[in-house]
């Protein structure tokens, strides 16, 4: 049962959070509104689409992406303010142990980790979803694939080729398609240009060749038929989305969507699987960083010292650079050096609970 202790602590903490919530994100909604006020003047969005579709999901996404960010502060202000009033001193003079004072701390964290855990898994994927489907109609550019000499392995075999991708036009130029069996070519079809049918789900062959190579095909190929033709339509397990698409769109898949498309991507050869890996991985981090950020928190603010508030904020903002840093650092490393994107995701967290750690083993007992 929670005591008066806990309950004082408890409130405060949740309070402050609450409060620099509110805050970041009224100024957050202000800045964006302000930036897209032409896109959505431009564009056929109802107040409703925007309100609702947009706005409401804006803040549920970046409410909880920054929310090891307001946790990390809200600690360091009330706490900070307890220190510069001598009521930290007091309570352990009083005969309450640090670790003590530290519990309504770690339950409150528990409680806000727990509700980032759940919106990681459960809501966000389907507020994405909606908030992604309205930028895409209303405020982003087109995509455009900028890679070249592309390759999808779209069935066990069989792989596609195409120099490059024109994604508002659905164009894909010197495109291929090879099957293969035990290592040897049976068959290719290429095309100098091919275009995708969005109703109909084919891909149409311009100016198209074709190959057949049976087993056991002589070496000067006379067993080898060819065919070509102006266009042909043909029915491939391939969209232009499965070429490329905005890695944003990792934040809109469901737990078991995004590992089925991280197995989908890693058979066609996907260049951008780390970075799915990346955001599997972060659902679960992020929680894990509320201890960690709430118990840096509590061992720097809790020492009076002079210049109170001032000198904790100074120092707990350094720390939010530096694991920010580390977790750009360590994300890249993941995306384009071949890091282990699991190794990438959490290393951030350990270090900094090592830091945290050693925090605690300094603060005031």
């Amino acid at each position: 049962m929670l005591k008066t202790l806990d309950r004082y602590i408890i409130r405060q903490f949740l309070g402050t959070f609450l409060l620099l919530l509110v805050l970041i994100m009224a100024i957050a909604v202000v800045f964006d509104i302000s930036e897209k006020t032409g896109d959505f003047a431009k564009s056929k969005a109802t107040t409703k689409e925007i309100v609702v579709d947009y706005y409401v999901n804006f803040i549920l996404y970046y409410a909880n992406f920054f929310s090891g960010l307001f946790i990390f502060l809200a600690v360091l202000l009330f706490t900070s303010r307890l220190a510069g009033r001598s009521e930290v001193i007091a309570m352990l003079s009083g005969g309450v142990s640090f670790n003590r004072f530290v519990r309504p701390y770690l339950i409150a964290a528990t409680f806000l980790a727990a509700v980032s855990l759940y919106l990681n898994i459960f809501l966000l994927p389907a507020a994405n979803r909606t908030r992604l489907a309205f930028e895409k109609a209303h405020i982003w550019n087109p995509y455009r694939v900028e890679d070249k000499d592309l390759l999808r392995e779209i069935v066990p075999g069989t792989i596609v080729y195409m120099h490059d991708m024109d994604m508002p036009t659905f164009t894909a130029t010197r495109m291929s398609v090879a099957r293969w069996e035990n290592g040897e070519l049976r068959s290719k079809l290429e095309a100098d240009r091919a275009l995708y049918d969005t109703l109909s789900g084919k891909w149409r062959f311009i100016g198209w060749r074709s190959r057949d190579i049976p087993p056991g095909t002589g070496a000067e190929g006379a067993h080898e038929r060819t065919a070509e033709g102006p266009e042909l339509d043909t029915l491939l397990a391939l969209k232009p989305s499965d070429i490329g698409q905005r890695l944003a769109i990792a934040g809109a898949m469901g737990r078991g969507e995004l590992a089925d498309f991280i197995e989908a991507e890693k058979m066609r050869g996907s260049s951008t699987v780390a970075f799915y890996e990346v955001e599997q991985h972060q659902r679960a981090a992020a929680p894990f960083a509320t201890f960690v950020f709430t118990l840096i928190g509590v061992g720097v603010a809790s020492r009076k010292t002079r210049g109170g508030t001032g000198v904790h904020l100074v120092l707990g903002v350094i720390l939010i650079l530096v694991y920010i840093f580390l977790g750009k650092l360590s994300t890249v490393a993941a995306t384009n050096a071949g890091i282990n994107a699991f190794v990438a995701v959490w290393a951030p967290n350990v270090v900094f609970a090592l830091v945290a750690g050693w925090i605690w083993w300094k603060a005031p007992k």
